[in-house]
């Protein structure tokens, strides 16, 4: 008998950088105690569904994370679509903290190079 100690939901990570964002997406998981006391960590995205100590099967497992993560609510698939305001926000904190010629605003492609 098998049983859980750890899962973790599916979910983005967000990283803010001057005048962007990245999502950086990281897989549920689910960490499980095998009969013969050994840790077994599968994730929807395993390819190995058994037990290195015994060889105990939980390919069943993995199959039930993966059809999971494919039942998400759209604002957890893609969290960009959903997160305007805080995406205003950050534009915003980003325009008072990186002026007009900071080395570290982004090209405004609408000017020329040139300075003009």
């Amino acid at each position: 008998m098998m049983k859980i100690t750890e899962h973790v939901e599916g979910h983005y990570e967000v990283y803010e950088t001057p005048f962007a964002r990245a999502y950086n997406w990281h897989p549920a998981s689910v960490t499980l105690l095998c009969e013969c006391a050994q840790k077994v960590t599968l994730a929807a995205t395993s390819t190995i569904g058994t037990c290195s100590g015994c060889s105990a099967d939980y390919s069943a497992v993995t199959t039930d994370i993966q059809e999971r993560e494919g039942r998400f609510h759209p604002e957890v698939n893609h969290p960009w679509i959903y997160d305007t305001q805080e995406q205003a926000e950050q534009h915003l904190r980003d325009e008072a903290a990186y002026p007009v010629g900071s080395p570290w605003r982004y090209n405004d492609t609408t000017t020329s190079h040139t300075g003009e």
